[in-house]
């Protein structure tokens, strides 16, 4: 999760995400909680003394002239060597560039004045009135100080703003419920200046697009599994019978996340779509047989029990399958543990709780969904059964 800050004075956003982080650290479920390291890169400040310059008759485009001759370099002529060019730039040695006694030293020329000499305040560097061809120098020190500080070593910019990261990552609780309670305090506690705002980024936002996803991908995936059904079995009444596997074996998926201290994810909202086919998968292989058998003629305590013992194996067998093959993502440390584990979770606790219903809870309600007519034979012309 990331709280991104924005504003104009990095010097204000240092100070505010320096707040916000020791506000996040004391939120339950956050670690490694980090500033982004926005300052701390060694720099040299050269900052002109304006009244000095002025007393000497000099101009800061004067004294940086200088400073730019000395440190950047400048052209002062150019080489040719055939038909190939080069210019000549003076610049004062590496080692000097970075002394900052040697810069202090650095001599900086004054402005010849007709007349009444050079006006300064050390007679050192006083010429004798009259003699105006010569020229006369100052140290830098003496117009402009000099030191190395530590400076921003990058500034940040999105959408034309400057901006700073405040990061972290939840551990042992959800990342909606995390948010919203850092967007809460936050809120309270930290007055952020006018003119800067704070927004929210990082995997958080993959939550919010991929939660209005699930929930156009979740009732549309229902519906089409309802669908399938009705054409399959041809009434409603068995459709619904079928159907109710999906909310017990929803029910199993979150018992098992809950019993494991799992937080519910997006992964695990996957987790129980895929879980919803293999629920509807047994129960649909449960109710087609009984019906098959009761076509036959069987009557209806007869046909649920031959077929809830016929198919006994194939339920077991595809309940089995879909969850062992889940076991090593379940119990997985490695990298992308934490997208499998609840995916995994909730189909293995998903088909358990569904291959319950299937076997113990479904029969049962096929058998009063279809003693409401009185019927208990299987053909359309069997007669009813006294069977208790």
């Amino acid at each position: 999760m990331a709280v991104k800050l924005f504003g104009e004075d990095m010097t204000v956003l240092q100070q505010t995400g320096k707040l916000i982080e020791e506000v996040m650290e004391s939120i339950p479920g956050a670690s490694d909680v980090k500033l982004e390291q926005t300052t701390g890169l060694p720099l040299m400040s050269i900052t002109p003394r304006r009244e000095a310059l002025a007393r000497y008759g000099l101009s800061v485009a004067d004294l940086q002239e200088v400073i730019e001759i000395a440190l950047g370099g400048k052209a002062a002529g150019e080489v040719f060597e055939g038909d190939k060019r080069f210019e000549i730039i003076m610049r004062l040695p590496e080692n000097l560039r970075t002394d900052i006694e040697a810069l202090e030293r650095l001599p900086v020329p004054l402005p010849r004045r007709e007349g009444n000499g050079y006006a300064t305040a050390s007679m050192d560097l006083a010429v004798v009135s009259g003699i105006h061809a010569s020229q006369a120098f100052i140290p830098m020190g003496e117009v402009a100080e000099i030191s190395i500080a530590p400076g921003p070593n990058m500034i940040n910019r999105e959408n034309g703003k400057r901006r700073i990261v405040v990061t972290a990552n939840v551990r042992g609780r959800d990342l909606g419920s995390f948010v919203a309670e850092a967007q809460q305090i936050i809120g309270t506690k930290i007055d952020v200046p006018a003119g800067y705002w704070i927004s929210w980024g990082g995997q958080f936002e993959q939550l919010i697009s991929a939660t209005k996803r699930l929930q156009i991908v979740v009732p549309v995936a229902l519906l089409l599994i309802f669908a399938l059904l009705l054409m399959t079995l041809g009434t409603v009444k068995d459709t619904l019978l079928v159907f109710s596997g999906v909310p017990l074996a929803l029910t199993g998926g979150v018992a098992s996340l809950w019993l494991r201290g799992i937080p519910l994810s997006i992964s695990a909202g996957v987790g129980f779509i895929a879980l919803s086919g293999v629920a509807v998968l047994n129960g649909l292989v449960m109710i087609t047989f009984i019906t098959k058998l009761r076509l036959s003629g069987k009557s209806l305590n007869d046909a649920i029990t031959e077929g809830s013992i016929t198919r006994l194996r194939p339920v077991l067998m595809t309940a089995l399958v879909a969850s062992l093959g889940f076991v090593p993502m379940a119990i997985a440390t490695g990298t992308g543990a934490e997208v499998q584990r609840p995916l995994a979770t909730v189909v293995i606790g998903g088909i358990l709780s569904s291959t319950i219903l299937t076997l113990l809870v479904l029969p049962g309600l096929y058998r009063m969904f279809h003693r409401e007519n009185g019927d208990d034979t299987g053909g359309a012309g069997g007669s009813p059964s006294n069977s208790a």
